[in-house]
């Protein structure tokens, strides 16, 4: 009896494996019919035996409705079924990929040779195989939506042919493009160059493109940046419609509309910025009042009173939805005679500005506030190392107004930090560039008191405009629409994950509540300031964070312990700033709550630019890395194991930042494998073990900077 069983169990499973084979095989081409024999023949099931077992295998998909009879004996893909699932493909460096599907928990899983004509970041069809115990996989059926249709390659042309191919990172594309000679438009064997998808043909191996940009020499340094700008589908200069409409723009400070502000010229106003910026979009105000209350004004760029909706100018903005930082240039959302000039609040002129106006105590209570447009005169400009000198010497101009507010600002980050909100206060990679942009050396911009008073007073005017909005008299919700930047709470799992970790080392985290949470996570992150593993616990700490975003929906910011919260002080670099100071307006003005679907979706708009542009920072920083570490190949650092992964780990160069990789097959004195649950690799005969956050020493083999990626190898 229990043999027959075991035999019927090992039955199933065979049908079950050849299932997943078929309709891989018939996933090829999802539009086409097949019949039993054309499907034997496709997976090479060629005896009496095998097609039987084919025959059964149809059967039961069609019971699953996989697949679907079109006619008696003939079978197509069944696109309409529970197993079938739309999502977001990104692939990873090995080829293989993940499709984020909304509302599941899990991202599946796509083997290479399953992913179709797919490319990162295409809506695809997936049809999805569960095997007991094993996750859900999935198989590409069709690409419902391209992401992009340029991408950037190096051109190789076929010696003595008249076609050639653009070959990609795998992560771009897993195949190289097609390039026929006419389409060459003056590429060069060996140019970096940005090609256009023509058509993909159903069965064929490469796409057909067209190359519609020569970007120059791999490597060099202009050619790269534009590179990574092409990559993102990001611009690097604006068309001349929209430099004309912004020179047309008025920039007089007239009566007329300085009669409808509020005149605040007389009151001492100042800036503290980088000081290399030249977009000020942020101004404090302080005077003592009568009553003893302070009254501090968070004055910003009215960008709303010269950018209108409907123009040329606006349409530009919103597409681009945010100012791009790489190493070596800004690219701006608005032309620079509003960034750099018209709308920045530049020292010794009169600028409009829309504010949030606090009457403050001693303790930093707010008794009075106000929001509405004002006509502001900056009296001063600071950088932050000179507010900085003030605060530490307590000497030169405006000290006695920057320590008052470097005073309540202190107080309002204690109160935050109380009620939940999280410190990371990591440093940030800067370079000091030559006049060819090449990077000379590195330095970390680490957050003083200078840089903490800005951020207090940019969060308390951004917090408060969105209570205002959202909240009535009584402390109600009004349900008015409006842009918010949320933050959601951490993935429980990870946190899980993070404990554990954590805890080998001897520390302790209390996961019982969010406010719990948020206390174990700082005093963790206090814990670990200035130890060997302070890096890897901070980074990880961060993994387990959500990605804030913008929504019409309020869930609160859990990072910064807020209910309500926006994006309000940056309008020169962010357009959901500028979608928040026409709504707020609006809401001045009595108007009704507007639609919340056009809200929405440019709110989802503006988080995948930002995201962009996020990544694209962060290329070009990889970029200048290995660019710096040219000169230092051959020799040896300390470094510290950063990230790991089945195929090696990563190593980061705490004096500079820099991050190499170390490939498992180059440890030549053992097999070494992953222990993905302690972040390890470890030596299968040895026990070896390299674990995330370990001190190790390395030599710089090898810095490509076409591939933006550095060889290391480890020195005993």
């Amino acid at each position: 009896m229990k043999n027959k069983k075991n035999t019927s169990h090992k039955n199933e499973q065979k049908l079950l494996d050849l299932g997943r084979t078929i309709l891989r095989f018939m996933n090829q081409k999802t539009s086409k019919i097949y019949n039993y024999k054309q499907i034997a023949d496709g997976i090479d099931y060629k005896n009496p035996r095998q097609r039987e077992l084919v025959i059964q295998a149809l059967h039961r998909l069609q019971a699953l409705q996989k697949i679907k009879e079109t006619e008696k004996g003939k079978y197509i893909v069944n696109l309409n079924i529970e197993g079938t699932l739309t999502g977001v493909i990104d692939f990873n460096q090995s080829g293989n990929a993940y499709v984020k599907v909304e509302g599941m928990p899990d991202d599946i899983f796509v083997h290479q040779k399953n992913v179709k004509d797919a490319l990162q970041g295409d809506k695809v069809l997936l049809v999805t195989y569960n095997f007991k115990g094993k996750k859900v996989e999935g198989s590409v059926a069709e690409v419902l939506e391209r992401a992009k249709d340029t991408f950037v390659g190096i051109f190789q042309q076929i010696a003595d042919k008249d076609f050639g191919f653009v070959v990609f990172e795998k992560r771009t594309m897993n195949t190289d493009m097609f390039i026929s000679k006419n389409h060459f438009n003056g590429a060069q064997d060996g140019d970096k160059v940005i090609v256009k998808m023509r058509e993909w043909r159903p069965g064929s191996k490469n796409p057909e493109g067209e190359i519609v940009t020569v970007l120059g020499t791999p490597g060099d340094h202009e050619t790269e940046i534009h590179a990574i700008l092409a990559e993102y589908g990001l611009p690097y200069n604006f068309e001349p419609e929209v430099e004309h409409d912004a020179d047309q723009i008025d920039r007089s400070i007239n009566d007329e509309e300085v009669a409808k502000r509020w005149d605040m010229r007389d009151i001492c106003t100042f800036t503290i910025d980088p000081k290399d910026a030249k977009d000020f979009d942020d101004a404090l105000s302080i005077q003592k009042l009568e009553n003893g209350l302070w009254q501090i004004g968070v004055h910003i760029a009215d960008v709303s009173h010269y950018v209108k909706p409907g123009t040329i100018l606006d349409d530009e903005a919103y597409k681009r939805a945010t100012s791009v930082y790489l190493v070596d240039r800004v690219v701006p959302m608005l032309p620079e005679v509003l960034s750099n000039d018209v709308c920045s609040l530049r020292p010794n002129e009169d600028k409009f500005t829309f504010s949030a106006v606090f009457e403050l105590d001693e303790d930093a209570k707010i008794h009075k506030q106000w929001f509405g447009r004002t006509v502001i005169h900056s009296d001063r400009r600071f950088s932050y190392e000179e507010a900085q000198e003030r605060i530490e010497t307590q000497e030169g101009d405006l000290t006695t107004e920057i320590l008052q507010l470097d005073k309540l600002a202190k107080i309002l980050r204690a109160e935050r930090i109380r009620n939940g909100a999280i410190t990371f206060d990591r440093s940030e990679v800067r370079f000091n560039l030559d006049e060819n942009s090449k990077p000379i050396g590195v330095y970390f911009k680490v957050s003083k008191d200078s840089n903490h008073l800005i951020e207090e007073f940019m969060l308390l005017a951004n917090k408060k405009v969105s209570e205002f909005i959202s909240l009535n008299k009584r402390n109600e919700p009004t349900g008015n629409t409006f842009i918010y930047r949320i933050h959601d709470d951490p993935d429980p799992a990870k946190l899980t994950a993070l404990r554990d970790f954590v805890g080998t080392f001897g520390y302790k985290m209390d996961l019982a509540n969010t406010q719990t949470v948020a206390q174990s996570l700082n005093r963790l992150l206090s814990d670990v300031k200035g130890k060997g593993e302070e890096n890897m616990i901070e980074t990880l700490a961060m993994r387990s964070m959500s990605k804030a975003v913008y929504s019409t929906d309020p869930i609160g910011h859990y990072g910064l312990g807020f209910e309500y919260y926006s994006h309000f002080t940056s309008p020169i670099r962010r357009y959901p700033d500028l979608i928040a100071h026409r709504l707020l307006q609006h809401y001045l003005d009595g108007g009704k709550s507007p639609n919340r679907e056009v809200v929405e979706e440019q709110s989802k708009h503006c988080s995948a630019m930002e995201r962009l542009a996020s990544e694209a920072e962060r290329e070009s920083i990889k970029f200048m890395q290995v660019k710096f570490m040219e000169d230092h190949v051959g020799e040896v650092f300390s470094g510290v194991i950063s990230g790991v992964a089945e195929y090696g780990f990563w190593v980061e160069i705490p004096e500079n930042g820099a991050e190499g990789m170390i490939k498992l097959r180059d440890l030549v004195d053992d097999s070494y494998s992953l222990d993905a649950k302690n972040y390890s690799i470890i030596g299968s005969r040895t026990g070896n073990t390299f674990q995330l956050g370990d001190e190790v020493k390395i030599k710089v083999v090898k810095a490509n900077l076409i591939a933006k990626q550095l060889d290391f190898k480890i020195v005993e």
